[in-house]
């Protein structure tokens, strides 16, 4: 069965069947625009949703990563973001492979189409224009047969006139029989144009009529086929991605089982173990012993030595250490002295490690120019041994930068290991007066308050006064009796009234001199400008040491 054969008569139902197929294809195309569009708006703001919840470079989640659960969900943002890209892939091929195809591809059907109707119409203006012909040689002929049927009867109706002359009836029988041979010569035209048209009609409605629908048939056969690929494409494009789809849903799902709730716990107690003991038991107060402290702090301040953050709080020097307090944000220094001594020291051996790996890139680097200008030095042809030179000097200039470093971090980690030992022996003690509460530490060995100098009075000692000379000639002997070099200034952010025998008194906004860094009690030596020094409590000031 084939349009030509069984549709010969129906020519509108064709065209409007083929326009409606066309109209189909730029359809479906508009379709999988859209569905592309979709596909590439979701990426979009997949990628925009993975970016907005991965942190930034430095920030405080990205320090956080060492725990499992963050990581995991690191790892979940990356395959988000790979799933972005694949919905993308989706969009590119659809459009690719689908809309680009198939617009195309209707082009060419059009432009088919538009010459198969043309041919159409063509054959059809021909054979109009035959019958046309044939139509007119027809009256022509029925025309000139009536004229010649008219001159018949008139020449016999005169050839028995008796009164017609002779004359009158030949004359009358030659033009009936002129136009006798003239109506004859139009039924042989006729019959000529009748043949001719009854050909033709045979061939529009036999051959080119048939011919030109089955190419229509044909035509609109390769275009269903064509969608119906199309069709299967659409399917087929996310289909050949699946792979790689379910395998960043597998990374999902692995991301959420690599959460491990105990490494993470061990990895804070690491980061964070600061290595003091826990406070002991306060002592009790006897105020009604009536000790004369007066005198001795009288005394002793004549010495400027320091006492410790407890003389400061008065009555409150018993007050107990609060776990939840606010605590101050430390100054950070480049030894970090500022973190307890448990972290401080993997900071530092952590700093020498890096150290020690650019140490050796840099003599990795220095072997390596040695070698070349070796080469240079026995083959001049290959190179200028002294061009080298300027590359050798600042590598070796890195190098001895590098070990001062080295040597550096480690009398730091020497100095914080023996630090962090004295104090889990005696345990440190930080107070802030305002409303931040702060550290406070004890052995639970002794429970005498301990100066910003890092000493103590001496266990058992009946006499409090005395303990306090002793701590001070100890400390006495050790430092030097001239005047030590200020390493930074610092500026007071609130009033201090340096009350405490050690202490100095200070005004918000004054800027001091640093002498000597807080070592992990709470407490700075500082100088006036007058030369008067004393201790300050670190939370108070904003310190700047100098480089």
């Amino acid at each position: 069965m084939d349009w030509g054969t069984d549709l010969w008569d129906q020519y509108d139902i064709i065209d409007k069947h083929t326009q409606s197929g066309l109209e189909l294809v730029e359809k479906y195309v508009k379709f999988v625009k859209e569905r592309t569009e979709i596909e590439q708006n979701y990426a979009k703001q997949l990628r925009n949703l993975t970016k907005k919840y991965n942190p930034k470079r430095g920030c405080k989640e990205e320090q956080e990563c060492r725990f499992s659960n963050h990581q995991s969900f690191l790892d979940i943002l990356n395959e988000m973001n790979d799933y972005a890209g694949q919905r993308e892939l989706i969009a590119e091929n659809m459009m690719m492979n689908i809309c680009i195809e198939l617009t195309k591809y209707l082009q060419e059907l059009k432009m088919e189409r538009k010459t198969h109707l043309s041919e159409a119409k063509k054959a059809q203006q021909s054979l109009e224009s035959t019958y046309k012909q044939l139509d007119s040689s027809k009256k022509r002929f029925e025309r000139e047969w009536r004229e010649a049927d008219k001159a018949a009867q008139y020449a016999e109706k005169t050839d028995q006139d008796i009164n017609a002359t002779k004359a009158d009836v030949e004359k009358a029988k030659q033009q009936a029989n002129m136009r006798t041979h003239i109506a004859e010569e139009c039924k042989n035209d006729y019959a000529a144009q009748l043949q001719k048209y009854n050909q033709e009609q045979s061939r529009f409605y036999f051959s080119d009529v048939p011919l030109i629908f089955n190419k229509l048939q044909d035509m609109d056969e390769r275009r269903v086929r064509k969608l119906a690929q199309g069709y299967v494409l659409f399917s087929d494009t996310e289909r050949h991605v699946m792979p790689i789809i379910g395998k960043c849903l597998e990374g999902v799902t692995k991301a959420g089982t690599n959460v491990n709730e105990r490494n993470d716990s061990i990895a804070l107690i690491e980061q964070y173990k600061s290595g003091f003991e826990r406070p002991g038991d306060l002592d009790f107060e006897d105020y009604s012993q009536g000790i004369n402290r007066a005198s001795s702090d009288s005394s002793l301040g004549t010495l400027g030595t320091p006492k410790g953050p407890l003389e400061l709080l008065g009555k409150n020097r018993s007050k107990p250490f609060w776990l939840f307090s606010k605590k101050s944000k430390p100054t950070v220094t480049e030894d970090f002295g500022h973190l307890p001594p448990e972290q401080r020291r993997k900071r530092l051996q952590q700093k020498l490690d890096d150290i020690g790996k650019e140490l050796q890139k840099e003599a990795d680097q220095s072997e390596a120019l040695g070698k070349m200008k070796d080469v240079y030095e026995k083959n001049p042809q290959m190179g200028d041994p002294a061009s080298l030179s300027p590359q050798i000097n600042q590598t070796a200039q890195n190098m001895e930068r590098l070990r001062g470093e080295l040597n550096k971090y480690e009398s730091w980690l020497t100095e914080a290991g023996r630090r962090g030992d004295s104090m889990l022996r005696r345990g440190t003690l930080r107070e802030d007066a305002l409303s931040y509460t702060s550290h406070s530490n004890n052995n639970g060995s002794t429970h005498e308050p301990y100066s910003p100098d890092r000493t103590h009075s001496e266990e058992g000692t009946p006499d409090p006064s005395q303990a306090i000379y002793a701590e001070f000639d100890d400390d006495f002997e050790e430092e030097e009796e001239e005047l030590v070099a200020p390493i930074g200034q610092c500026t007071a952010m609130y009033n201090f009234p340096g009350a405490s025998e050690g202490t100095i008194t200070m005004q918000e906004g004054q800027v001091l001199s640093v002498v000597e860094e807080d070592k992990g009690d709470g407490w700075t030596r500082v100088r006036r400008a007058n030369g008067n020094e004393g201790y300050i409590p670190t939370s108070y000031v904003s310190i700047s040491l100098g480089k």
